[in-house]
């Protein structure tokens, strides 16, 4: 499109890159916001999606522990599986956990470690744990009575334990549930994936089918849209899933109808004046086991030749259904590889090949390249000369889901922002290499009972800070029912303030949590000061200077003070621009505040 400056460097690999300075495709820079849990489920989102399903603990990847009642021992797949299952340990860890396989409400698959599943297919009625693929010898019926289950093969007969620690399916009768060697305890250890896959196997097509539609069809709407464009958003980034390829009518279980939702999506925005990333959330084996990338079971084998093939062509549908659509911004080929198992050279390799597809759709849509999570360094996507314009690199910042985050307090959590997002954002910047983005932030910490002035810092720093993404930044996301990862939540009840907002951010009058402005008697008092460590608010900071008041005010007078116990905690000195008519040493006194008074000369 028109009105793009393009630049020329060499990258330290010796690659000539070509990459956009702004404005972005018409846009100064991305202010997005994901619709997260829209197209791709992600039950933590919105739990309610589930509860109908029957045994719903009991959901494909479920983590299970079995346990006989009589020996008071765990059933156990020696080195991961490929061997005979016994019931030896006293004890349960890896061997001793498998990961359910749902077939229907009852019916069961047990996947060992290695990968190979629990099996009946022996003629001396031994439970193995060898079988590659599940058919129906690998299916268990599995009864349930509180803690304790019975596990009954289709054939009708009884797994059961032996006093020599062997599991077998010989029992032909219908065991009580008192302790017998046929009843065992199930232990659920884990039960976190909670994605398409989950949903649409555990209610099964019809019912799916009813959840699925009604959920597109109310999740997201083109009121939606118009509250982005009345609040600042320019760009949402839409995660997908591989499936919507084969819409109508995609491969068991998943459900169609997603391509129309897309399709829905792109005509709003266009209504609205908005740009759409379309971001592959989910690929084919799943690129990090996560319920986010519609693993069934949490393993991870994206990186397959054979996967990485059907993962292209997702790229090349979606470049040539879109790529010529006003209102694409960019395509992103992979939403969140693992480091722990997507090799690096395998993943550059399907970037470059993802790139060249989408060049041949469109020259001028971005091509959007996800960091590895995990221990990894999003500077190796920088160096390995990853195409020739459009190129952005996309970063998922979260002051969360790591031990180093979980005893921070406030302060810490802003300073982090400051000393560590702000300085990796300028070194990246410096290496003129692909624009940055922060695809995926939120407004939520580890921080227990933080005040809604803390939330407001919080989100400023992040603001402020990831505006030197040459790129822009995406929210995470619209809709949650986890309000502070609720950007419409968060800007309706003013927990995450714009710039342009921050006038507006009082609570009551004489409320000392109000933020940097607060009301008086009705009328508005502006702090500015500077910081002797952290500058825990770029507003704060020396040199802001005395402000225009509003409301009529009149006069100003300026305070030097160190805030006892205020949520200003670590300000060395500010100032306090206010009436003095309103303002009296009583009011300031309560706060905590101390030091003298001066009226500002002209007041």
């Amino acid at each position: 499109m028109g009105g793009l400056v393009v630049s020329a460097f060499v990258l330290s690999s010796g690659v000539l890159f070509l990459s956009c300075i702004f404005p972005v495709n018409g846009l100064s820079k991305v202010r997005g916001v994901n619709l997260g849990g829209w197209l791709v489920i992600e039950g933590w989102i919105k739990p309610s999606l589930f509860d109908g399903i029957p045994n719903g603990d009991m959901l494909d990847g479920t983590q299970v522990q079995i346990r006989s009642v009589v020996l008071h021992k765990y059933v156990s797949a020696a080195n991961g599986g490929g061997s005979n299952v016994t019931v030896d340990r006293d004890v349960a860890s890896t061997w001793e956990t498998f990961r359910l396989w749902r077939v229907s409400d009852n019916e069961f698959q047990l996947r060992c470690l290695g990968g190979q599943f629990l099996t009946s297919n022996s003629e001396d009625g031994l439970i193995l744990a060898t079988a590659k693929h599940p058919l129906s010898t690998e299916t268990f019926f599995i009864e349930r009575n509180a803690g304790r289950v019975h596990i009954r093969l289709l054939n009708g007969g009884y797994v059961q334990a032996t006093n020599d620690h062997l599991l077998i399916s010989t029992y032909q009768f219908q065991p009580g549930w008192d302790n017998n060697l046929a009843t065992f305890e199930l232990v659920i250890v884990a039960n976190n994936l909670h994605g398409d896959y989950q949903l649409a196997n555990g209610y099964g097509y019809d019912k799916a089918k009813m959840v699925l539609e009604e959920h597109r069809r109310s999740f997201i709407t083109a009121n939606d849209f118009d509250f982005l464009s009345r609040n600042g958003i320019n760009t949402v980034r839409i995660p997908v899933g591989w499936w919507i390829t084969q819409d109508p009518y995609p491969p068991s279980p998943f459900v169609g109808g997603s391509l129309a939702a897309l399709d829905l999506a792109f005509s709003w925005a266009q209504s609205y004046g908005l740009k759409c990333i379309i971001d592959l959330h989910a690929a084919p084996g799943s690129q990090n086991g996560m319920e986010h990338s519609a693993s069934r079971d949490g393993s991870v084998d994206w990186p397959s030749p054979e996967y990485i093939s059907q993962t292209l062509e997702v790229i090349d549908f979606l470049a040539t259904r879109y790529g010529g659509h006003p209102s694409l911004l960019g395509i992103e080929l992979l939403n969140e590889p693992s480091a722990a198992t997507v090799p690096l050279d395998v993943l550059v390799s399907y970037y470059m090949r993802g790139y060249q597809i989408v060049r041949n759709h469109s020259s001028t849509a971005y091509v959007i390249l996800c960091q590895r999570i995990g221990n990894a360094d999003p500077i190796e996507l920088f160096q390995a000369g990853i195409g020739l314009s459009n190129v952005v690199v996309d970063l998922h910042y979260y002051n969360l889901f790591d031990p180093y985050f979980a005893t921070m307090n406030s302060t810490q959590n802003i300073e982090f922002i400051y000393k560590m997002r702000a300085p990796q954002l300028q070194d990246l910047k410096a290496m003129n290499g692909p624009l940055v983005f922060i695809g995926e932030w939120v407004n939520e910490w580890d921080v227990q009972n933080a005040s809604q002035y803390e939330y407001q810092k919080f989100g400023r720093a992040q603001l402020d800070v990831y505006a030197n993404a040459t790129f822009g930044w995406s929210y995470w996301t619209l809709k949650n029912d986890m309000i502070h990862w609720d950007f419409k939540w968060n800007i309706q009840n003013k927990y995450l303030l714009f710039k342009e907002d921050v006038e507006e951010s009082f609570v009551q009058d004489g409320d000392s949590s109000a933020g940097p402005y607060r009301k008086y008697n009705g009328c508005s008092c502006l702090e500015t000061g500077r910081s002797t460590g952290v500058v825990m608010d770029p507003d704060m900071i020396a040199g802001t200077g005395v402000e225009e008041l509003p409301n009529g005010c009149g006069g100003t007078e300026s305070y030097r003070n160190a805030p006892a116990g205020s949520a200003w905690r670590g300000i060395g000195e500010r100032v306090v621009c206010c009436s003095p008519s309103v303002f009296r040493d009583h009011e300031r006194e309560a706060d905590g505040w101390t030091g003298s008074r001066s009226t500002v000369p002209g007041a």
